[in-house]
């Protein structure tokens, strides 16, 4: 056997080093010469376990291997350096004088690339390196690919990271928008519901005092979901702000500085001339506004193109009440009808978004009017946020393994005061 060494070489191709394995040095010198000339690093070993000991440390581009040396032969040096932990890849070419077809196959299952017969053919060699270096090539280009695409999704996660941190932020400020949940007048309890299918949404509900005897509903249902949506529904909230009177567009202030309502068809109207007129966008929104006076418990509102508001009786019995309406920001100048339901003792009415007839089931089945009414029938003894949390909690229920297609969001008027 003859004393082994390691020995490396500069050649003019710097990417591209060549460890060559052979326990005869006159096959090792005729192969480096060979590689030197076309202008390959080489370096050589004598056995394979010194093959092994070097690609631990230096991993080369190819590796030409005996098949037939003491110790560590090719094959188990082949199977070994592909079980190598490394980032990049080695093509092996494996140096035999068998030509058995089960022994070649051997070699393929260890992991070899390629074979060359002894004795070694200058012109076969360089074509079989030429080949390797293609696949070198296509097997770089790949892994600089998937880095690139490693690169960007890691950034696009910081990115989404970001945005998903920032709708979460949204998501609170919009449900801000609804400060209380619950009220209670006395006479009439207000209860609201809001639940966004995604991080935010295009619905709305809330109420605001016009005076010590009226206040106003809204519901409201822009077209669309995400984010362009949300910033409607806010700027809308902004119109119907109990925090400031005298910019509440459905408010007017008397000689006497008594704020009164201005008709809801009227207030409706508006909201689409301003659509129409003031803002650059794509989305209408649905609604339904109404004046409530808390003692009389008489209910004027206007519709347009949400869902007919339900109101349910002392007794239990349902009736759909409303005129329908075109959506806001589609027509410009539409006109809109009001109509008016009074409450006795005992009566409440629920507005709802078309999220909540339109809840889909995992058939593809709609929820529908006629589940609503008969919910509402079944729990007509449940008040307040209960009954709402009973119709969401039946609307999942529904739904089962889907998310939300919609919005969803209601609002429940309760009367407990004595009509006149």
């Amino acid at each position: 056997m003859q004393s082994s060494r390691h020995h490396i070489e500069a050649g003019q191709i710097d990417s591209n080093l060549v460890l060559v394995v052979d326990d005869s040095r006159l096959q090792r010198s005729i192969l480096r010469a060979s590689l030197k000339k076309w202008g390959y690093r080489v370096a050589e070993v004598s056995s394979g376990d010194e093959a092994l000991d070097f690609c631990e440390n230096k991993q080369p581009d190819l590796v030409i291997s005996d098949w037939m040396m003491p110790g560590m032969d090719g094959i188990e040096f082949c199977r070994r350096f592909k079980a190598l932990d490394t980032e990049r890849f080695g093509y092996f070419i494996l140096l035999t004088s068998k030509s058995d077809k089960s022994e070649i196959a051997q070699g393929l299952d260890a992991g070899a690339d390629d074979f060359l017969t002894k004795p070694v053919s200058s012109a076969e060699l360089r074509a079989r390196l030429v080949a390797g270096e293609r696949i070198l090539n296509m097997e770089r280009e790949l892994t600089r690919k998937n880095e690139l695409v490693e690169s960007t999704l890691g950034e696009l996660k910081l990115l989404y990271d970001k945005i998903d941190s920032d709708l979460i932020e949204a998501k609170q400020l919009q449900q801000s928008l609804v400060r209380e949940r619950f009220k209670d007048f006395g006479t009439a309890a207000i209860s609201l519901m809001l639940q966004s299918s995604g991080h935010v949404g295009g619905d709305l509900v809330g109420y605001f005092p016009i005076n010590d005897q009226e206040i106003g509903l809204f519901a409201i249902d822009v077209s669309g979901h995400g984010i362009s949506s949300a910033l409607m529904t806010a700027r809308l909230a902004g119109y119907m702000s109990a925090a400031s009177k005298d910019q509440n567009i459905a408010i007017e202030k008397g000689p006497d500085g008594t704020f009164y309502p201005i008709a809801p068809s009227e207030v409706i109207a508006r909201l689409n001339n301003l659509v129409q007129s003031e803002m650059t966008t794509e989305h209408y929104f649905t609604l339904v506004y109404a004046t409530v006076h808390l003692q009389t418990g008489k209910i004027t509102a206007a519709q347009a193109g949400h869902p007919y508001p339900l109101v349910q009786r002392k007794n239990g019995d349902v009736e759909a009440v409303g005129t329908g309406g075109l959506p806001v920001g589609l027509v410009p100048d539409a006109r809109y009808e009001q109509f008016d339901v009074r409450l006795q003792k005992g009566d409440r009415m629920i507005i709802f978004s078309d999220g909540v007839p339109e809840c889909m089931s995992e058939t593809g089945a709609f929820f529908d009017d006629e589940n609503l009414v008969n919910f509402m029938r079944d729990w007509k003894r449940k008040r307040g946020p209960n009954f709402l949390d009973g119709l969401l909690f039946e609307l999942d229920r529904f739904a089962g393994s889907r998310d939300f297609s919609d919005d969803i969001s209601a609002i429940l008027l309760e009367f407990e005061g004595n009509s006149v």
